[in-house]
């Protein structure tokens, strides 16, 4: 039993269990609207943050050349990671995780074909591990951006675009700041490789039952 409410609980439950990360089946010669990024990047600025500090940006790149660059520093972070990690599911028997890393391979051989690379970012820097400090700041750091990431692919979602959770490019993160002179004080969360999404459907992934996860007023319950 559920209390009043104004919003489409089956719509709203459609669009969070069928927002997948998409890697093949983007549309790479369509162009997407600059109107309907920033109307995405709208809805995110919705989500909460620490402090209420809102201290977001998301850095859109469709210029040619600067993804052409990104792709070439995200491949060379990755190098041979998802082929060897998809052979040794393979091996395992594991398909499904397989076809996973054989889509990420797939997806960094063609990124910089994808119409607009978009990196969510959060003002400041992790500290030095030294520092006693450091775990809390980065867990608030990163839990005021990633609410915003995550509503900012929703709302491609429900626009007919898709894109995928990625970190990769993360390993070369100094030479991508210094490519879109993003300064030396913000953090890059992600990118998300953000296009049309052809076909109509997603369906929901396989997950355990809830009760497999959940514990009830302590670990043990």
């Amino acid at each position: 039993m559920t209390g009043s409410t104004d919003v489409d609980i089956d719509a709203t439950d459609h669009l969070l269990k069928t927002t997948r990360a998409v890697r093949r089946r983007l549309d790479l010669e369509r162009p997407v609207e600059r109107e309907v990024l920033l109307e995405c990047v709208s809805i995110a600025q919705q989500a909460p943050t620490g402090s209420n500090q809102q201290g977001w940006s998301f850095v859109i790149v469709t210029d040619a050349e600067k993804r052409r660059r990104i792709a070439e520093l995200y491949r060379d972070g990755v190098g041979e990671m998802f082929t060897t990690m998809a052979a040794e599911a393979k091996k395992l028997g594991d398909d499904t995780t397989a076809r996973i890393y054989s889509d990420a391979d797939y997806l960094a051989d063609i990124l910089d074909r994808i119409p607009a690379h978009v990196i969510p970012c959060i003002q400041g820097r992790i500290p030095e591990s030294t520092d006693p400090f450091a775990g809390p700041i980065t867990t608030s750091m990163f839990g005021s951006i990633l609410p915003a990431a995550w509503s900012f692919q929703l709302a491609l979602r429900s626009r007919g675009l898709g894109s995928a959770w990625t970190t990769a490019h993360l390993m070369r993160e100094r030479e991508v700041a210094d490519l879109l002179g993003i300064p030396d004080d913000v953090t890059q969360a992600a990118l998300f490789p953000v296009a049309y999404y052809t076909g109509e459907t997603f369906s929901p992934a396989k997950r355990p039952p809830p009760q497999t996860i959940t514990h009830w007023d302590g670990w043990s319950g």
